[in-house]
């Protein structure tokens, strides 16, 4: 292998880590998104469930129908 052909290999090899490294960009920044709409759903979950009566206050009522 001449000194062309291994600059050439090695020109291919950067060119598709270079590719590699965007795509990988690209899905990380789509994951970071992704969590963070999760957190923020948990959050709105979490609150909802704070705001509710608690089970356990709740009278033990009879049902109508009795």
């Amino acid at each position: 292998m001449n000194e062309i052909e291994r600059l050439t290999t090695l020109e291919e090899r950067y060119a598709h880590l270079q590719r590699h490294s965007v795509e990988q960009d690209k899905v990380m920044l789509e994951l970071s998104e992704a969590v963070a709409q999760l957190r923020k759903e948990i959050t709105g979950l979490r609150t909802q469930r704070a705001d509710a009566p608690d089970p356990g206050s709740v009278p033990d009522e009879r049902p109508p129908h009795y």
